[in-house]
Protein backbone atom coordinates (compact mmCIF):
# COMPACT_ATOMS: atom_id res chain seq x y z
CA UNK A 1 0.00 0.00 0.00
CA UNK A 2 1.52 3.40 -0.96
CA UNK A 3 2.36 5.99 1.64
CA UNK A 4 -0.21 8.75 1.90
CA UNK A 5 0.93 12.29 2.65
CA UNK A 6 -1.61 14.72 4.04
CA UNK A 7 -1.06 18.37 3.28
CA UNK A 8 -2.46 20.69 5.91
CA UNK A 9 -5.11 23.21 4.85
CA UNK A 10 -3.47 26.61 5.06
CA UNK A 11 -6.26 28.53 3.32
CA UNK A 12 -7.33 30.19 6.58
CA UNK A 13 -3.88 31.60 7.26
CA UNK A 14 -3.36 35.27 6.55
CA UNK A 15 -0.80 36.09 3.87
CA UNK A 16 2.43 37.69 4.99
CA UNK A 17 2.30 41.48 4.75
CA UNK A 18 4.01 43.10 1.79
CA UNK A 19 7.16 44.97 2.79
CA UNK A 20 8.26 48.17 1.12
CA UNK A 21 11.90 49.00 0.48
CA UNK A 22 11.62 51.44 3.39
CA UNK A 23 10.46 48.62 5.72
CA UNK A 24 13.34 46.38 4.64
CA UNK A 25 15.87 49.18 5.17
CA UNK A 26 14.45 49.97 8.62
CA UNK A 27 14.58 46.30 9.65
CA UNK A 28 18.13 45.93 8.33
CA UNK A 29 19.24 48.99 10.32
CA UNK A 30 17.59 47.61 13.48
CA UNK A 31 20.21 44.85 13.67
CA UNK A 32 23.23 46.16 15.56
CA UNK A 33 26.70 45.71 14.15
CA UNK A 34 29.12 43.57 16.06
CA UNK A 35 29.82 39.91 16.67
CA UNK A 36 27.00 37.58 15.73
CA UNK A 37 26.01 34.57 17.82
CA UNK A 38 26.99 31.52 15.76
CA UNK A 39 23.94 29.64 17.04
CA UNK A 40 21.73 32.10 15.10
CA UNK A 41 23.29 31.13 11.77
CA UNK A 42 20.81 29.22 9.63
CA UNK A 43 23.16 28.15 6.85
CA UNK A 44 26.22 26.09 7.72
CA UNK A 45 29.50 27.47 6.39
CA UNK A 46 30.32 24.02 5.03
CA UNK A 47 28.45 20.72 4.77
CA UNK A 48 27.81 18.86 8.00
CA UNK A 49 30.01 15.83 8.65
CA UNK A 50 28.55 12.42 9.51
CA UNK A 51 29.44 13.03 13.18
CA UNK A 52 27.69 16.41 13.11
CA UNK A 53 24.61 14.85 11.46
CA UNK A 54 24.41 12.22 14.22
CA UNK A 55 24.74 14.92 16.88
CA UNK A 56 22.13 17.04 15.09
CA UNK A 57 19.72 14.09 15.01
CA UNK A 58 20.17 13.66 18.77
CA UNK A 59 19.41 17.36 19.26
CA UNK A 60 16.32 17.08 17.06
CA UNK A 61 15.08 14.06 19.02
CA UNK A 62 15.58 16.04 22.24
CA UNK A 63 13.51 18.87 20.76
CA UNK A 64 10.79 16.42 19.70
CA UNK A 65 10.66 15.08 23.25
CA UNK A 66 9.28 18.49 24.27
CA UNK A 67 6.21 18.06 22.00
CA UNK A 68 3.22 16.32 23.55
CA UNK A 69 -0.02 14.90 22.21
CA UNK A 70 -2.66 16.93 24.11
CA UNK A 71 -4.69 13.83 24.95
CA UNK A 72 -1.83 11.62 26.14
CA UNK A 73 0.79 12.78 28.69
CA UNK A 74 3.67 11.26 26.69
CA UNK A 75 5.94 13.08 24.25
CA UNK A 76 5.39 12.37 20.56
CA UNK A 77 8.77 10.68 20.11
CA UNK A 78 8.11 8.13 22.88
CA UNK A 79 4.57 7.65 21.53
CA UNK A 80 6.11 6.52 18.25
CA UNK A 81 4.52 9.27 16.17
CA UNK A 82 7.84 10.12 14.49
CA UNK A 83 8.48 7.62 11.71
CA UNK A 84 11.60 9.05 10.09
CA UNK A 85 14.09 11.91 10.43
CA UNK A 86 16.27 12.69 7.41
CA UNK A 87 19.08 15.22 7.61
CA UNK A 88 20.96 16.52 4.59
CA UNK A 89 24.55 17.76 4.94
CA UNK A 90 23.16 21.25 4.25
CA UNK A 91 21.14 21.14 7.50
CA UNK A 92 17.81 20.60 5.75
CA UNK A 93 15.62 18.27 7.83
CA UNK A 94 12.70 16.16 6.65
CA UNK A 95 10.40 14.45 9.15
CA UNK A 96 7.72 11.86 8.48
CA UNK A 97 5.25 11.64 11.31
CA UNK A 98 1.74 10.45 12.01
CA UNK A 99 -0.96 11.14 14.55
CA UNK A 100 -2.76 8.67 16.78
CA UNK A 101 -5.88 8.97 14.60
CA UNK A 102 -6.86 11.00 11.52
CA UNK A 103 -9.43 12.77 13.73
CA UNK A 104 -6.77 13.83 16.27
CA UNK A 105 -7.65 17.28 17.64
CA UNK A 106 -3.98 18.28 17.39
CA UNK A 107 -3.87 17.64 13.62
CA UNK A 108 -3.95 21.36 12.89
CA UNK A 109 -1.31 22.38 15.42
CA UNK A 110 1.09 19.53 16.18
CA UNK A 111 2.89 19.34 12.79
CA UNK A 112 3.52 23.10 12.91
CA UNK A 113 4.82 22.84 16.46
CA UNK A 114 7.15 20.01 15.38
CA UNK A 115 8.45 22.09 12.49
CA UNK A 116 9.04 25.17 14.68
CA UNK A 117 10.90 23.16 17.34
CA UNK A 118 13.12 21.48 14.75
CA UNK A 119 13.91 24.78 13.01
CA UNK A 120 14.98 26.22 16.36
CA UNK A 121 17.73 23.59 16.72
CA UNK A 122 21.17 25.06 15.90
CA UNK A 123 22.57 23.94 12.51
CA UNK A 124 19.08 23.20 11.11
CA UNK A 125 18.66 25.40 8.03
CA UNK A 126 15.05 24.41 7.31
CA UNK A 127 12.56 21.72 8.24
CA UNK A 128 9.69 20.04 6.44
CA UNK A 129 7.14 17.88 8.25
CA UNK A 130 4.98 15.43 6.33
CA UNK A 131 2.04 13.80 8.09
CA UNK A 132 1.53 10.26 6.80
CA UNK A 133 -1.13 7.66 7.57
CA UNK A 134 0.67 4.56 6.31
CA UNK A 135 1.64 2.58 8.21
CA UNK A 136 -1.10 3.38 10.70
CA UNK A 137 -0.04 4.18 14.26
CA UNK A 138 -0.57 1.45 16.85
CA UNK A 139 0.44 1.11 20.49
CA UNK A 140 3.21 -1.23 19.33
CA UNK A 141 5.12 1.85 18.11
CA UNK A 142 5.33 3.23 21.66
CA UNK A 143 8.57 2.93 23.61
CA UNK A 144 8.66 0.61 26.60
CA UNK A 145 8.90 3.65 28.89
CA UNK A 146 5.73 5.14 27.37
CA UNK A 147 3.86 1.84 27.72
CA UNK A 148 4.98 1.57 31.33
CA UNK A 149 3.88 5.13 32.09
CA UNK A 150 0.43 4.45 30.60
CA UNK A 151 0.13 1.03 32.25
CA UNK A 152 0.04 -0.89 28.97
CA UNK A 153 1.19 -4.50 29.18
CA UNK A 154 2.18 -6.49 26.11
Amino acid sequence: MPNTVTNLDTSRLQPAPEHTAEDVGRLANAVPDGPKDASCEKAPAEPLSEVEIVALKDAIVAALCTCFDPEIPINIYELGLIYDIEIAPTGVVGVRMTLTTPACPAAGSLPGEVQRKIQAVPKVTSAKVDVVWEPPWTKDRMSEAAKLQLGIDD
